[in-house]
């Protein structure tokens, strides 16, 4: 029999989910998100779950590997829209152990997964071929599931002598997955030879991701279709041929069994009467653009953008894209021609205002850039990738002092914006503040792991601020975290 047990995220609840051994079986919904089953392992393993610190602490090695290893798109209008909806959902759980964040990987291949300590993603290529927010919600809130019920806790199955260091390798190859050179160049050296580290859900835990996922979704006012309309448009790529099967199908072998169980659950149970977040459906198309435009093949976002406009000659985000893919083309008049006309039926949309600036920037007309941005700035002044824009700018026209406030206020704003970190330690050079330079080109390099660089920097700092400064406390605490991380890779290496 299957072990029932409660959802943490349902810590609070009246109702405990009970799922019982017949229903598993008629449902036959099995492995989601990560790519394999465990192997026999060659010695004795220790059963042991995760606690919430360690998962955390997994969590942060494992983000290490996956900036390593791929590309997260940092554009604010893709990833600040999907971590909105992402957080919306979040914010109607009554508990939970975790700091969400939600992530788009540059990955044409359709594939979304949760990983460890409450860090989830989502593939370009399956977010841009989907058709409304609820779809995006329905994704969205069943990963969310997976790590509130700390699936990945339970199925971790550790040899004794596996550290976090190289779990973190080993769980990234598999969460990434499809590359045996990646995997390989992850766990190299980690393991000893004969031992795989693989991983896999029950049918219960896809089953409790599913109830869990869809109760808190229709809570968050989306309706329960979504989830089992982009199941149905991933399965539908299975008949191109057997190369092209998307890794989200892989990882789901029971697609059919549960896309019946979806249905079933969707008609028996009422759409809410008034959902408390609809969604404004031009938000989602304008991250569509921007997805097609700038991350997906220029040729087919070319015929995109001009089919749409043979339709609508006033349709103003499809002059947006075709100003994008413009840019991206290197074509930077036409481009901006294209987006200045979109801003002719959107004269306040602030995505458009500050590509416009970035078109300017990269022309080198930097006057007009600087008047775009500002006024885009105006309208949403936590814009990340505008303060970071106006700060270029800003160096170009040779305003040090003025981008070095630009700079300060992404970072005080956005300090996990790594750009923006290292522009601020650039400009604090240029204008001879050598000790604050080195301290931020620092903390950028240990944020993207290249500890052997960050060292450097923050050493640097170390000796180039005077004695009494309070950032000593701060760049001190960072070399013992540094020094703390490559004693514990030497001694995991020996331990191998």
């Amino acid at each position: 029999m299957f072990k029932n047990e409660m959802c943490l995220a349902d810590l609070g609840d009246n109702t405990t989910m009970r799922i019982t051994k017949i229903a598993i079986v008629a449902v036959l919904i099995t492995v989601v998100t990560v790519r394999s089953g465990f192997a026999a392992h060659p010695f004795s393993l220790s059963r042991i779950h995760l606690t919430t610190k360690e998962e955390k602490e997994l969590g942060k090695k494992l983000m290490l590997h996956i900036r390593k290893h791929r590309v997260i798109i940092e554009d604010p209008s893709i990833a600040g829209y999907v971590d909105r909806i992402g957080q919306h959902i979040v914010a109607q759980l009554p508990t939970s152990p975790f700091d969400f964040h939600f992530y788009v990987l540059k990955e044409d291949v359709f594939n979304a997964f949760a990983a460890p300590g409450g860090h989830v993603f989502i593939n370009s290529g399956l977010l841009s071929a989907m058709e409304s927010e609820e779809e995006l919600a329905g994704i969205l809130a069943h990963e969310v599931a997976h790590v509130l019920c700390r699936h990945i806790a339970k199925q971790m199955q550790q040899a004794k002598k596996i550290r976090l260091a190289t779990l973190a390798g080993v769980l990234a190859g598999i969460l990434l997955g499809g590359d045996a050179a990646l995997t390989g160049a992850m766990t190299s050296g980690s393991v000893a030879a004969g031992t795989s580290l693989a991983l896999k859900y029950s049918r219960e835990h896809e089953m409790e991701a599913d109830q869990v996922g869809l109760k808190y979704l229709t809570k968050a006012g989306y309706g329960s279709g979504g989830l089992l309309k982009t199941l149905e448009r991933i399965r539908a790529i299975r008949w191109f041929g057997p190369e092209e099967i998307p890794t989200y199908l892989t990882t789901h072998p029971a697609i059919e069994s549960r896309l019946a169980y979806l249905d079933t659950w969707t008609q028996t149970r009422p759409e809410p009467t008034q959902p408390v977040h609809p969604g404004d459906p031009t938000n989602f198309r304008k991250v569509h653009v921007k997805l097609i435009a700038l991350y997906g093949d220029a040729g087919t976002a070319h015929r995109t953008f001009d089919s749409q406009l043979r339709k609508d000659p006033n349709d103003a985000l499809a002059y947006y894209g075709m100003g994008l893919v413009l840019n991206r083309d290197g074509k930077k008049e036409e481009a901006a021609e294209k987006l200045k006309k979109a801003l002719e039926w959107r004269p306040l949309d602030t995505d458009i205002l500050r590509d416009l600036g970035k078109t300017y920037v990269h022309m080198g007309d930097y006057v007009s850039a600087l008047k775009t941005l500002r006024g885009a700035l105006a309208s949403s002044p936590r814009d990340r990738e505008g303060w970071f824009l106006l700060g270029r700018a800003q160096m170009e026209t040779g305003d040090l002092h003025g981008a070095l406030d630009s700079f300060k206020t992404l970072v005080d704003t956005a300090p996990d914006y790594l750009p923006g970190v290292y522009y601020l330690g650039e400009t604090y050079g240029k204008i001879g503040d050598l000790g604050e330079a080195h301290y931020y080109l620092g903390v950028y390099y240990k944020e993207k792991g290249r500890f052997k660089n960050a060292k450097f920097h923050l050493n640097r700092a170390l000796n180039l601020l005077a004695k009494d400064s309070a950032r000593r406390l701060t760049i001190e605490k960072a070399l013992k975290e540094l020094s703390g991380a490559e004693v514990r890779d030497r001694n995991e290496q020996s331990a191998w």
